[in-house]
């Protein structure tokens, strides 16, 4: 006997024959909905494409990513931009999951673009694609809302990746860049995100007053003095007031 391709062999010795029956019957019964014109829907589906556009003030980059990016069946390019002003109308337009986004060009830059598109455009992910590594750059991307950061001499199939990556959720950085924004991480001190305000109530609490003291001291109510605690406490990594203090202390506050 000849099967139709698709259709499931006789069952195995000892395997059920109502099994394979069943199996049967409904591939028959698809078959036969799909010979009549009663089907509507595909039994397999396709993955939807990433869609990324591309932009970047060098045609040839442009046209090679293009080639790069099309070649694949998961990603899809809905859009080239020479520069930031005409990346940011294909954006508003084409609603792309995706955007590689040069640094340097004529006119509107990248990080301004970055800006505005993030601004314009709800749910677009840029990724910054330059030659360039230097620490401001990385930081400033990431800073104003880049998902990542991917230098031009990356390997073909890590910037695919790197789309795949960002479209998922998470943060593809060159290796380079990744160095860069770890140190800057490192050289950001918590001390440098209290307010004014936040430092004296630290300092306070460094030597031992109470809330109510400290209230007394600055002016202001306890219920001022426990929100600006709560703050300190979040930017510094503590959990009570005694860990502040001792972070205090361990710092030169005091």
């Amino acid at each position: 006997m000849v099967y139709p391709r698709g259709l499931p062999l006789p069952a195995a010795p000892g395997v059920s024959r109502f099994c394979w029956v069943g199996a049967t019957a409904d591939f028959f019964l698809k078959y036969e909905r799909y010979r009549l014109g009663w089907a509507t829907t595909v039994d397999v589906t396709q993955p939807t494409p990433i869609r990324v556009l591309i932009v970047d003030d060098h045609p040839l980059v442009r046209r090679g990513l293009t080639s790069l990016l099309n070649g694949t069946t998961d990603i899809k390019v809905v859009g080239a931009a020479s520069d930031g002003e005409e990346a940011v109308a294909y954006a508003v337009e084409e609603h792309p999951d995706i955007v590689l986004m040069d640094i340097s060009m004529p006119g509107m830059n990248g990080f301004e673009a970055l800006r505005r598109m993030l601004k314009a455009v709800a749910g677009t992910k840029v990724v910054m694609l330059t030659s360039y590594s230097e620490h401001d750059m990385v930081v400033e991307a990431i800073d104003n809302g880049a998902v990542g950061f991917l230098l031009k001499d990356t390997e073909p199939q890590e910037l695919l990746n790197g789309i795949r990556s960002a479209a998922k959720g998470d943060t593809p950085l060159s290796p380079k860049a990744a160095k860069e924004l770890l140190r800057d991480r490192i050289k950001r001190r918590p001390l440098d995100d209290l307010t004014q305000r936040e430092l004296d109530v630290l300092t306070l609490v460094g030597r031992g007053m109470s809330n109510k003291q400290i209230a007394w001291r600055l002016g202001i109510s306890e219920k001022t003095v426990k929100a600006h605690l709560g703050s300190v406490f979040d930017r510094l990594g503590v959990e009570d007031r005694v860990q502040a203090a001792l972070w205090a202390q361990r710092h030169g506050i005091i």
